[in-house]
Order: structure tokens, then C-alpha cells, then sequence
């Protein structure tokens, strides 16, 4: 029987995530409740995020987590999909 008030197991990292994207690119108007897990970061229908807001946010993985992004443009843009992609990323790495 599962009890359905285990977390998932990534649901906190997911969280810290959103809140270092929120604070490291200064997105003063959203809490973490306004970034859906799923939702693609970059272009639109997500939170519209840039090549710089990348630079910045991957600066921020490493600071925070220790980890570093790869040279393959594809890959990365796979890591950045979504903050429930950027938490698989981060928890394989850590």
C-alpha cells in the first residue's frame, strides 16, 4: 500500500531549484507555486527564460550544487527543459 503523503523524491529539489532560478534571476514577482515542474523554462508558454538567463542560472547550479554543464549544446538544452529535467540533471550529478 502506498501512503500518499511520501514525497517525490526529487519534490524538495525541485523546490530548491525553483527558488535559485527565482533569486539568481531576480524574478522578484513569482514564487515558487507559479513555476510548474513541468513547464518549459525557455521560450514561450514557460517562464520565457534566454541564452544569458542560462549563463546566469548555470553559474548558480555550480555555486549552489557543484555541478557543471557539459559542451553539448543538446544536452544542455535538455538539462534546462524544464525544472523537474534540471533536478534529474542535478541529483545524477551530485
Amino acid at each position: 500500500m502506498r501512503c500518499s503523503s511520501v514525497a517525490e523524491p526529487n519534490s524538495n529539489l525541485e523546490l530548491e531549484l525553483k527558488e535559485l532560478i527565482i533569486q539568481s534571476l531576480r524574478l522578484e514577482d513569482l514564487g515558487p507555486q507559479d513555476i510548474p515542474s513541468e513547464a518549459p523554462l525557455f521560450g514561450e508558454g514557460g517562464l520565457g527564460l534566454d541564452s544569458i538567463d542560462a549563463l546566469e542560472l548555470g553559474v548558480a547550479l555550480q555555486r549552489r550544487f557543484g555541478v557543471s554543464l557539459g559542451s553539448d549544446p543538446e544536452q544542455n538544452r535538455a538539462h534546462f527543459a524544464s525544472v523537474r529535467a534540471l533536478a534529474a540533471f542535478v541529483a545524477a550529478r551530485r
